[in-house]
């Protein structure tokens, strides 16, 4: 673990470092064929790679007990530290069996590659409904969040976890920058305010103003895409980044913005989710966080601004990190440009709403988002990557 003079504090004090080194790498591999595994599947691997990067500071490893319902119930983990979604590693009662609190065990990704140790600690049992509930704020199995706690196993494996070696991202090794090196790049630049964004759907036209308006206020944007696992119906990582490079290209200040990726996994939490996405940016660097309508919300699960007001439950000083709030963007027709109910006169018949799930929608359709959604070149990508017909309106 290592201090750090930045602008912003990593959440905690202190980034964590739980990448192996060449020494217990060595020893590791030594013992890989005598320790038990657990295979682990895709969300773990990103739990796995972003407690270790430092990503999830303070965590060192999955959640113990005392911390998982600390989480759950109130929002903090047991040394006070606010906290809003439980990053545990849940296995079935058959592999949970013969472990042994105090060994070390394998831990495998879903293609049988060793890419972890964990410092078996702690079994514990947890109740899955209760987690759903206040967790995402509901029970229905057909929330993608809820649905992952309901068939994952019943006994959570807690300790301190190492990543046995940090491996360039097999899609975006030159986008893969850690928490350690943003913050470096941060420093580099002269940049005291940061500003991160996130988001799992291509980049649209209330994105572009949401994020330009933040840009006024502060020195430099992270541009921190998610590209760990997300629902089926959305849309492809390869495809969104491409869509931000070309945002980058022409639409944005290059020398103010950083493009990296987020390698964590979606959770859809909506509320609670914007807390932790806005923790994670606080661990690389950042000091404010975009929030806007409905973030990480899926259906009609969340009201459209439960987000922003639940950040008014913590006090600014225990987060270390500012929100900024943004009222739902649209296309205003009568000024011809991107608005806010704050600044358009427009009626209710002049906004043209825009959002992730009306492009997937569109897109599902066989239809391109029309230049009020999405930028030419963005549309002309995404109807690249869908096979649709050629565009009907110039780039």
């Amino acid at each position: 673990m290592s201090q750090h003079p930045d602008s912003i504090a990593p959440h905690g004090g202190q980034l964590i470092n739980r990448i192996a080194n060449p020494q217990q790498r060595a020893e590791f591999l030594d013992k890989a064929d005598f320790l038990p595994r657990v295979k682990l599947d895709a969300r773990a691997v990103s739990d796995l790679e972003m407690i270790a990067i430092g990503g999830f500071s303070p965590l060192t490893g999955f959640m113990h007990e005392a911390d998982y319902n600390g989480v759950v119930n109130d929002m903090h983990l047991a040394n006070g530290l606010p906290w809003s979604i439980p990053i545990t590693l849940p296995v079935s009662e058959d592999v949970a069996a013969p472990l042994k609190e105090g060994s070390l065990i394998r831990l495998d990704n879903p293609y049988d590659g060793f890419v972890g140790v964990l410092h078996l600690t702690q079994k514990y049992r947890y109740d899955k409904r209760h987690e759903a509930l206040l967790v995402y704020r509901t029970n229905e199995e057909k929330h993608p969040g809820v649905s992952v706690v309901y068939r994952q196993g019943p006994v959570n494996l807690a300790g301190e976890i190492w990543l046995l070696e940090r491996n360039p991202h097999t899609l975006f090794p030159t986008y893969q920058i850690d928490p350690l090196e943003s913050r470096s790049l941060f420093h580099g630049k002269g940049w005291k305010t940061i500003v991160g964004f996130q988001t799992r759907n291509p980049i649209h036209r209330a994105h572009e103003y949401i994020i330009k308006c933040a840009l006024e206020t502060v020195d430099g944007l992270f541009l921190h895409p998610l590209v760990g696992a997300t629902k089926e119906d959305d849309i492809p990582a390869d495809v969104r980044m491409r869509c931000y490079e070309i945002m980058l290209e022409h639409y944005f200040p290059r020398e103010r913005v950083i493009l990296a990726i987020n390698p964590a996994a979606m959770r859809y939490a909506g509320p609670r989710e914007a807390i932790f996405h806005a923790l994670v940016r606080k661990n690389y660097g950042c000091t404010h966080f975009i929030v806007g309508r409905d973030h990480a919300g899926v259906g009609d699960y969340y009201g459209t601004y439960d987000a922003q007001h639940i950040f008014d439950e913590f006090e600014p000083a225990e987060l270390g990190i500012a929100p900024m709030k943004f009222e739902h963007a649209f296309y205003c027709l009568r000024t011809e440009s991107m608005a806010t109910t704050k600044t358009s006169p427009s009626t209710r018949e002049e906004r043209v709403h825009l959002s992730g799930t009306k492009v997937r929608e569109l897109l599902r359709r066989g239809e391109l988002p029309p230049p009020e959604f999405s930028r030419p070149q963005v549309a002309a990508e995404l109807a690249r990557a869908m096979q649709l017909p050629e565009l009907s309106y110039e780039i």
